[in-house]
């Protein structure tokens, strides 16, 4: 039995490496996809893609080709960026409000599509978001970091299953 987790441990580390390899230079997944404790509510939750821990400014990389289909703030998810392909969206969330790239814009995989954003933003009209001091967040967060998730057929997937 301890071999069998210990294979299955072994496989979810290869696996994490593969994927943030991707992301040239991001390491660590801070949050997972699934069922968590909510860092800013304490309530427990679904999150429907992993945080990856990101300086602000450090580049993005698109995951694959597709169009941009959404560049602008999105509610809890900050200054957002979404590309589709086919039947997968891609989401890029709590990028820098300094776009890149913009709706219609045609991408290809590994093509620098943004920045990772700040966790505190010019307070906007459409933003609701601040932290316990009253200043305006890149939507829900507790820090800089890229929150990236996969939609399939409009359902949210775990980004490690697909990649």
């Amino acid at each position: 039995m301890l071999l069998i987790i210990l294979l299955l441990l072994i496989s979810i580390f290869q696996k994490i490496q593969t994927y943030l390899g991707q992301f040239h230079g991001f390491h660590n997944i801070t949050s997972e996809f699934g069922t968590r404790i909510h860092p800013i509510t304490g309530k427990t939750s679904s999150h429907s893609g992993i945080d990856i821990s990101a300086s602000p400014g450090s580049n993005i990389y698109s995951v694959s080709s597709g169009i941009v289909i959404l560049a602008k703030f999105n509610g809890a998810n900050g200054y957002s960026i979404h590309i589709q392909n086919g039947n997968f969206e891609y989401i890029y969330a709590h990028v820098s409000p300094q776009f890149m790239v913009q709706v219609g814009d045609i991408i290809n995989r590994n093509q620098i599509i943004g920045n990772v954003g700040p966790k505190y933003v010019e307070k906007t009209p459409e933003n609701k978001y601040v932290d316990s001091t009253g200043k305006s967040t890149n939507g829900s967060t507790t820090g800089p970091h890229l929150h990236f998730s996969i939609k399939k057929d409009g359902i949210a997937v775990n980004p490690l299953d697909y990649l």
